[in-house]
């Protein structure tokens, strides 16, 4: 395994994203120690839902998919779960939902886990173009991202205010389903579902296309 990921350029950015998860883990539990209180455990969770992202495209990119019908399944139940990786952002709104700890300290914590999150799923997004590029001009898939990105920002809406999670297209697609399509229905009966849409998708395409545009230039320098 530690072969293959050397011989994909991904051990050094896989050591890394580890380390960054053990961070968020301690400094997790050295909150906890210190306050008595688990306010914060929960975003172990959400982090590893953000794994989850990064270890599907990490098998695709290792593995490789030679048959575009089974690329396409496989990005599709990528794209169900990569919005849980940028969704950390949103912890931040229990950042004053406890006092039992510094807030600078809290916001470190929260900020931890959001950028680990993010970074999972950025990498993850990186994969996915790479896997395109076999099928689709770099300009497609520019686009293609830009998609995902916003599709991305619709999920963490889904995620935070309805409380819609991946799990449920199985448990309850029907319930899901219509949601969504109301939301699609009756645009204008719902402006904080897509005033968040398009502002977090913004945000989010900034962001990765500024790393994008670094790590790019790193590598042509």
């Amino acid at each position: 395994m530690i072969q293959e990921l050397k011989n994909q350029g991904r051990l050094h950015i896989s050591i890394l994203l580890i380390v960054m998860s053990l961070f968020c883990f301690g400094i997790s539990i050295t909150r906890y120690f210190l306050t008595y209180t688990n306010v914060f455990l929960f975003l172990n969770w959400n982090l590893f839902l953000a794994f989850i992202p990064w270890l599907l495209s990490t098998f695709l990119i290792l593995k490789g998919v030679n048959r575009k019908l089974s690329l396409f399944v496989l990005i599709v139940t990528w794209l169900l779960f990569f919005p849980n990786s940028p969704y950390i952002l949103t912890d931040l709104f229990h950042l004053r939902m406890n006092s039992s700890a510094p807030i600078w300290f809290d916001l470190v914590v929260i900020l931890s886990f959001a950028w680990t999150g993010l970074m999972f799923g950025f990498v993850s997004l990186m994969d996915i173009s790479t896997l395109l590029k076999k099928y689709f001009s770099n300009r497609t898939i520019s686009i293609i991202i830009v998609f995902f990105l916003f599709i991305s920002s619709f999920g963490i809406y889904l995620g935070r205010y309805l409380r819609w999670n991946s799990w449920d297209i199985l448990r309850n697609p029907f319930g899901l389903f219509n949601d969504i399509a109301d939301r699609f229905v009756n645009p204008f009966s719902h402006p904080r579902t897509w005033g968040m849409t398009l502002l977090m998708g913004v945000l989010l395409n900034m962001i990765f296309f500024s790393i994008k545009l670094l790590t790019t230039k790193k590598q042509s320098s």
